[in-house]
């Protein structure tokens, strides 16, 4: 065992820790070494996500140690950072510990004086992003692993904007953190008195924040009928979905009970997560048997959401987040206008893995799209840097994520769950389908189709596998994919564009990233990027063609996927 791990063994055996946290490290060095080696090889830390991690013993672990001393250090950089009355919120998801561990944080930073506000039960993350900002915070917490299994949990950190931490907040905060040698360090108590639940107050400002979005409220009442199906997947959607729909003017909401209790075991999924069409096989089961016009599907702390339709030929289909995206952006840009909203100074903004047809749907509006990084703490930078001189009017990303005006600063499945339905209820008024309509937007602008290969490498080997893909890449970049040229090589950690005719290099106005993307001469786009969540490479593809007519959809769509299939099999990817 390596030298580093057997220290920190050694710490927790004989360091400040409670007797049934000893009592299974002790289980541990009896059985796998394996699963040893894992739970302490690394700390965890901030990715994209914050502190996200299996749940159990270990420094590579979720557990009251590793939460609190992650707090202590953030209580220690917020202290530091502002001066006079310090205040956070928190809020947490339906996982296992998500309370317990929402608690634990409320009591360590109450200890270190500082005023916090913690919701009296779960909420939806982009709740708490909006808290902090309604309630004048410095930072806040959630506790949340978002979409993955039931095992893990997490720890999101926001700062005062609402937005998670960014450069150079997230390294400072990881350092206060690393200098939190033991549990000794940490003031576990004694703060009760600063701590003060919030709930119905807030939760009635934040829905009143989302009535506002609406673009077409009286498409709403005449199509109040639109029959939906919701599915929160066990999660936090549940407390909120319905009472949004129905402030919208929705009466025909109808929820998947199966999944409507907050579950953090999520006794009907492997996965709670709406891009995986098995977590959404009791919803559609339900919009079949309903002949509903939409299926809806939250994931467990509801920042991401998945949509079922029926396609021109009037079967059910799951669209994936770039369609959505499209059809989400496509109908706020284009509903603005025709409302007379729009302003000379709005933008959109999306990461630079979602689908390049929004960027040319926006360049045909006259209106400024931006790219960013994955990951919605960059698009919110991005809305800070920018404001006030431009208005932020939506932002997404392919992994099922999307915003909507500038007050919530994170992804926010709520809002996104009223403005789809509007969207249907628009489409419907107009005698169309979701799916006809997103037809439309592909005749108008070019069929762009994508693709999401994941790839998991778990554990120390799996971190070492995956670097060394990426080292590959970058060292020996391919000259040709699937016959086409290779002509541009976008290489985010070197920060640069390098045309590979000419080898001129450009620099890219970006923060590092550990991102490639490969764009060919047929305008096919393949990127690659680890996640920083997951113990997982992903490899995004982007291919498009022209569609003349709804009558070719079917053509143009067997070609662009077997262009696809062809890339990924000249990549050796299956």
């Amino acid at each position: 065992m390596d030298i580093n791990i057997q220290n920190k063994v050694s710490q927790w055996l004989n360091g400040n820790y409670d007797a049934e946290t000893i009592a299974t490290l002790k289980k541990m060095q009896e059985g796998n070494p394996d699963d040893l080696n894992d739970a302490f090889y690394r700390n965890l830390e901030f990715g994209t996500g914050g502190l996200r991690g299996i749940m159990g013993v270990g420094t590579n672990r979720m557990n009251k140690y590793t939460v609190g001393m992650a707090t202590q250090g953030f209580a220690n950089y917020l202290k530091k950072t502002f001066e006079g009355e310090v205040k956070v919120a928190i809020a947490h998801d339906s996982r296992n510990n998500s309370r317990f561990f929402a608690e634990t944080v409320a009591n360590v930073f109450a200890a270190n004086g500082i005023k916090v506000f913690l919701f009296e039960s779960l909420r939806p993350t982009p709740e708490l992003s909006f808290t902090i900002r309604h309630l004048q915070c410095q930072g806040g917490v959630v506790l949340t692993a978002s979409h993955n299994p039931k095992e893990y949990n997490g720890y999101k950190a926001y700062w005062n904007d609402g937005a998670q931490l960014v450069p150079p907040h997230d390294k400072n905060v990881i350092r206060e953190v690393e200098s939190i040698l033991s549990p000794d360090d940490v003031k576990w108590s004694g703060g009760e008195a600063n701590i003060t639940l919030i709930g119905k107050e807030v939760d009635e400002a934040y829905l009143k924040e989302l009535q506002g979005l609406s673009i077409n409220p009286e498409i709403n009442k005449q199509q109040h009928d639109l029959k939906i199906v919701y599915t929160p997947i066990h999660g936090t959607g549940i407390t909120m979905v319905p009472e949004i729909l129905q402030r919208f003017g929705f009466t025909n909401v109808n929820v998947v009970e199966e999944q409507a209790t907050p579950n953090g075991n999520f006794p009907t999924v492997v996965y709670p997560n709406p891009e995986e069409s098995e977590a959404m096989n009791l919803g559609l089961k339900k919009a079949k048997e309903l002949d509903a016009d939409i299926l809806l599907g939250t994931d467990p702390d509801a920042d991401r959401v998945g949509i079922a339709v029926k396609d021109l030929k009037g079967q059910w289909v799951l669209l994936n987040g770039n369609q959505t995206g499209v059809l989400l952006f496509n109908y706020i840009v284009e509903g603005r206008r025709r409302k007379g909203l729009q302003q000379p100074n709005d933008y959109i903004a999306k990461t630079v893995v979602t689908s390049d047809l929004i960027d040319v749907f926006a360049a045909k509006n006259d209106i400024n799209c931006y790219n960013t990084l994955t990951g919605f703490k960059w698009i919110a930078d991005l809305i800070r840097r920018k404001e006030p001189q431009e208005t932020f009017i939506c932002g997404g990303e392919e992994s099922y994520g999307y915003m909507i005006g500038n007050n919530i600063r994170d992804k926010d499945a709520i809002s996104s769950v009223a403005m789809i339905c509007e969207m249907a209820a628009y489409a419907r008024s107009q005698g169309k389908s979701l799916f006809e309509l997103l037809v439309n937007v592909y005749q108008q602008y070019g069929y762009y189709k994508e693709h999401l290969i994941s790839i998991t490498k778990k554990g120390m080997k799996g971190a070492d596998e995956i670097a060394e893909m990426m080292r590959g890449y970058r060292e020996n970049p391919p000259a040709t994919i699937n016959g086409s040229p290779v002509v541009t090589l976008y290489d985010y950690q070197l920060q640069q564009v390098k045309d590979i005719q000419s080898g001129e290099i450009k620099p890219l106005d970006l923060p590092k990233s550990n991102v490639l993307q490969f764009v060919l001469a047929d305008g096919s786009k393949i990127s690659a990027r680890p996640s920083g969540t997951e113990p997982k490479i992903k490899f995004y593809f982007s291919v498009n063609a022209p569609l003349d007519s709804a009558a070719s959809y079917d053509a143009v769509t067997a070609d662009l996927d077997k262009k696809i299939e062809g890339i990924i099999n000249d990549m050796q990817l299956k």
